[in-house]
């Protein structure tokens, strides 16, 4: 019988609620040149990308200057440390989250197409970096989410089967990511699903997947 002996959580809606700071942000640092990505398409086609893969859809398809993507993409990390800085916070269900499943034995680690500095600021802001093993950013690998490069990358450092892992997703992105890695996947709609009993629940279904 195959055990769960990892879990693999992404960050932006999964453990921070931070798509709508990365929305404002990149609008904010888009806005410098009369541009901004409309909600709908950012829920629809942006959402879970890393910044320079959104910048290049916003050349094919709005005729965005290539030679202002690497200063757009500066001031929007700029823009959402200012956010972070003021408004990432522990989150209590959380903490208790992590914190159990460590104790229970599991292995956690962070897989964020986001840039390893806003990685790194958010888990220390949300307390969180104490309990993970790594985290892993988009800086990290060659192909960003949907690719499963990072998941690859992450079920190797842990020395581990994919079968053994869980990931823990919640865009279309990262749920195709996790799937082509041969992970097991727990999908959420947001932060608010991801609790201990809830992540626990999904651990004892997968493993009973695997035994059948």
């Amino acid at each position: 019988m195959t055990k769960i002996r990892a879990i693999i959580f992404d960050m932006d809606g999964v453990l921070i609620d931070a798509r709508e700071w990365h929305f404002e942000a990149l609008n904010r640092a888009l806005g410098l040149f009369g541009l901004e990505i409309s909600r709908y398409d950012h829920l629809t086609t942006f959402d879970g990308l890393p910044t320079r893969k959104k910048l290049q859809l916003l050349s094919l398809e709005k005729g965005l200057p290539p030679a202002l993507h690497s200063f757009i993409n500066e001031m929007k990390q700029i823009y959402t440390m200012e956010i972070v800085h003021a408004r990432c916070k522990p989150v209590f269900c959380h903490e208790f989250a992590l914190s159990r499943l460590r104790q229970d034995g599991y292995s956690l680690v962070v897989c964020s197409n986001a840039v390893r500095a806003s990685v790194r600021v958010m888990m220390e802001r949300a307390c969180l970096l104490p309990y993970l093993e790594f985290f892993l950013s988009n800086e990290d690998v060659e192909r960003a989410k949907p690719d499963p490069d990072i998941y690859n990358k992450a079920i190797a450092a842990l020395k581990r089967k994919p079968e053994e892992c869980l990931v823990v997703e919640d865009n279309e992105n990262g749920v195709k990511a996790a799937l082509a890695s041969g992970s097991h996947l727990m999908k959420v709609n947001g932060v608010q699903d991801v609790h201990y009993a809830a992540i626990k629940q999904r651990i004892a279904e997968a493993e009973g997947q695997a035994h059948a």
